[in-house]
């Protein structure tokens, strides 16, 4: 037994104290508002780097068979699988001036994934790529968003540097009227919407931000004119810049060791640090992998989720960070925790985090020579409470003589800006150059959020029917009021560390979805019947974990320390049964979503029973 194993109920008491008071010293009253968006007076900061100025074109006012927004790996999926089920004019619609999504805008140097890119990187088997690293570098990751892309024929009809600005039901055409800022205007049968839940850039709201004279950018913005360099490094324009980091999240992890290597003198502005497990990233080849067998890829990707999310696994294909936890991590989910007792569950539990956790906090004593400096960068709350992060280079980087690491805990961040730099308690850091690391905001990019409002039958906005009893679907894909429309990526499915995988699972449901109700001359509508049931099924483990997330440290998994949202939002079984549980419902059940339509031209007619209003 480890010592960890060992702990006595007064050692886990004085964790759990140490947690809570750590927790305190980083909640701020005002939880998510303490973030600003990238609109209206700082809109500069979403400005497209990489596109230039949009290239002029007529408004459009055709019609498509598929309008799917966002093109990000959730839109070129559902792109791709619609191609497959032979769905012709598939139209995607894009704020970036390209495919890619998060790839497309985040582009900073250092930039990798933190899931294996044999698994993390969809259609691998169907596109016949075989990624070059363990973890791939952003740039192959996008170039591989574009090779789908353009296997599966997304270009033809793709609008690029537009945004949605509405999506509203029309009765007489039973279609969607789509509107962008680009003045377009045309009809869609049916609506994907994959807008993602991580792509609205988030600022910090810091008193005097505005009035701070040196140069500033967010990382998803990266401005290599003004540092040099690429992604790669070399950042050859802040050799003599002093040069500051808000935000230790994933993106902060890969950012700091390359602007270490090149600044002047780095300070990484810090309220909680990140666990920081090995990454050990290395080149591999086909062989590594086996990709001389056909599948390879499928079969790595269902090993790795089977493994993460606790399921039962003759080997493990991946071997990396994410799979040696996952014995840790799969406990959270409520079918693991209705096993036993809770209360001996949740000792276990803790047991096992505090083995891990202390894991993760000798690696940094291990690594980072100053003891005072180390003592700050230990975590201090469970595992899952934030994203883990993976680096060889990060700790390190703390080495160095011109990195300072200013702990900024105590005063619940950067207390203000000036003309020359940043404050934090009684001290001035002058700067040239502040880097926002600061992620992106949750629930602002979805259709319910009413950034892009969605008017169903009789103009009754999704936000609205949504605003008293929260969110209301069948799988997490459907609603009742909002025919042929389907959500991917959203609340009350299930999600798991490896997203492109959820994505595509979500994109061949939405592709069976549609061609069901292509060839059976239907509309694709829930009951609210159906809605009923499947939110009493999420409400089986609705308070599963409030427990663990209330005693969290503040981040984007508890709305910043607040809480979660209200009503049940996701399969309490885990992905494998979600994915498994979806794909016997497209097999037995799919029909129970269709809804009568007018026959249209060339389509036979059917008789569904209509599902009750």
């Amino acid at each position: 037994m480890t010592h960890a194993q060992e702990l006595s109920a007064e050692a886990l008491a004085d964790l759990r104290e140490r947690y809570r008071t750590e927790r305190e010293r980083r909640v701020r009253s005002d939880g998510t508002r303490q973030y600003l968006g990238a609109d209206a007076e700082f809109g500069y900061f979403a400005a497209d780097p990489y596109a230039g100025e949009p290239a002029g074109r007529e408004p459009l006012r055709d019609r498509v068979d598929v309008a799917v927004v966002g093109g990000g790996f959730g839109g070129i999926l559902a792109g791709a699988r619609l191609r497959q089920r032979g769905i012709g004019r598939v139209r995607v619609v894009e704020t970036g001036g390209d495919f890619g999504g998060t790839w497309y805008w985040n582009r900073y140097p250092g930039i990798h994934c933190d899931i294996e890119s044999h698994v993390y990187l969809p259609l691998l088997d169907e596109t016949g790529y075989v990624p070059k690293w363990k973890y791939a570098p952003g740039e192959e990751i996008r170039r591989h968003a574009v090779r789908i892309a353009e296997k599966f024929g997304l270009y033809a009809d793709a609008l690029f540097s537009t945004s949605v600005n509405s999506l509203a039901w029309d009765d007489t055409s039973e279609a969607w009227i789509v509107t962008t800022d680009r003045g377009d205007r045309f009809l869609a049968t049916y609506v994907i919407t994959a807008t993602g839940t991580l792509s609205a850039l988030k600022l910090p709201g810091i008193p005097g931000i505005e009035d701070f004279r040196g140069h500033t950018f967010h990382t998803s913005r990266w401005d290599y004119g003004y540092t040099g360099g690429t992604p790669e490094g070399g950042l050859t324009g802040l050799a003599d810049k002093r040069v500051g980091v808000v935000g230790t999240g994933a993106t902060g992890i890969q950012v700091v060791p390359e602007l270490a290597e090149s600044a002047g003198h780095l300070y990484v502005f810090q309220r909680t640090p990140s666990t920081v497990d090995v990454r050990a990233n290395r080149r591999t080849t086909a062989r590594d992998v086996g990709a001389d067998r056909d599948g390879w890829a499928s079969r790595r990707r269902d090993n790795f989720l089977r493994i993460v999310s606790g399921e039962s696994a003759e080997e493990d294909l991946v071997a990396d960070r994410w799979t040696s936890t996952a014995g840790l991590l799969e406990k959270l989910l409520p079918s693991f925790r209705r096993q036993g007792d809770r209360d001996a569950f949740e000792t276990a539990y803790e047991t096992a985090d505090a083995a891990k956790m202390n894991e993760i906090r000798a690696r940094v004593e291990q690594i980072v020579t100053d003891p005072e400096t180390a003592e700050k960068l230990k975590p201090w709350y469970r595992y899952a409470c934030k994203r883990p992060t993976f680096s060889d280079l990060y700790l390190q980087a703390f080495n160095r003589d011109n990195v300072t690491l200013v702990d900024t805990a105590d005063t619940h961040g950067i207390e203000r800006m000036t003309e020359h730099g940043v404050v934090v308690g009684d001290h001035e850091y002058a700067l040239d150059c502040l880097v926002f690391a600061t992620g992106f905001s949750v629930g602002v990019s979805g259709v319910h959020s009413g950034r892009m409002p969605v008017l169903g039958r009789r103009g009754v906005p999704l936000r609205d029917a949504w605003r008293k009893q929260g969110p209301r679907t069948l799988h997490g894909f459907t609603s009742n009021g909002f025919p042929n429309l389907v959500q991917l990526g959203g609340t009350q499915s299930a999600s798991s560390v490896n997203y492109t995988h959820v994505l595509d699972e979500h994109a061949v449901h939405a592709a069976a979805l549609v061609a069901a109700a292509e060839s059976r001359a239907a509309l694709i509508e829930p009951s609210r019947a159906s809605e009923d049931a499947w939110i009493a099924a999420l409400s089986q483990g609705a308070a599963d974990h409030e427990w663990f997330h209330a005693e969290c440290t503040p981040g984007y998994y508890n709305a910043e320390g607040r809480g979660r949202p209200n009503g049940p939002t996701a399969y309490p079984h885990g992905a494998v049964a979600f994915h498994d549980l979806l794909k016997r419902w497209r097999a037995e059940s799919i029909d129970e979503v269709l809804r009568d339509r007018t026959v249209a031209p060339g389509h036979q007619s059917a008789s569904f029973r209509s599902p009750d209003r």
